[in-house]
């Protein structure tokens, strides 16, 4: 094994005992745990989509707000570390969704942002992702999609702002 691919299979354990904590610390503290979720627009006006390999359901890329984070961050880093995209902009808050159901592991309060992104689609952490494809708003695959997404995608292509 080489260091380029020891230090990934490193970088990888560590983050997924992390996340593994913080489900952890959710369920002792009885807190929910704040997330993002990312619509990447790219140039062409096309909106990326990741599909998942937990649940192989297409959704919107996004995750947990690390600690000493702030919600820009997470965005910039989680729309690299799945997608291999980069953030341009971010263009508008989407909604705020903060249903105890929405997402079957925890309970999370997840910020959902419009972004403009570019660069090369690639798939960076083949543990959370199988595959990432471009969709034009009229072609967005329909339910089921992970979590809330669907719900999420469809007040943004609704021009709503939402807190639920």
């Amino acid at each position: 094994m080489n260091v380029l691919a020891f230090f990934t299979a490193t970088v990888q354990t560590t983050r997924g005992l992390w996340r593994i904590g913080q489900t952890i610390l959710g369920i002792i503290f009885r807190h929910p745990i704040a997330g993002t979720s990312i619509i990447p627009i790219l140039s062409d006006g096309r909106i990326v989509l990741i599909r998942r390999r937990d649940d192989g359901l297409w959704a919107l890329p996004g995750g947990m707000v690390d600690w000493g984070e702030d919600i820009p961050s997470t965005v910039r880093r989680e729309l690299m570390e799945e997608t291999g995209l980069e953030l341009t902009k971010i263009r508008r808050l989407v909604g705020v969704y903060s249903s105890p159901d929405r997402d079957p592991r925890i309970h999370s309060i997840c910020v959902v942002v419009e972004a403009e992104v570019e660069g090369k689609m690639e798939v960076q952490d083949a543990l959370e992702v199988i595959e990432i494809q471009a969709f034009a708003p009229s072609s967005i695959p329909q339910e089921p999609m992970s979590h809330d997404h669907y719900r999420q995608l469809q007040d943004y292509l609704n021009g709503l702002t939402t807190l639920a």
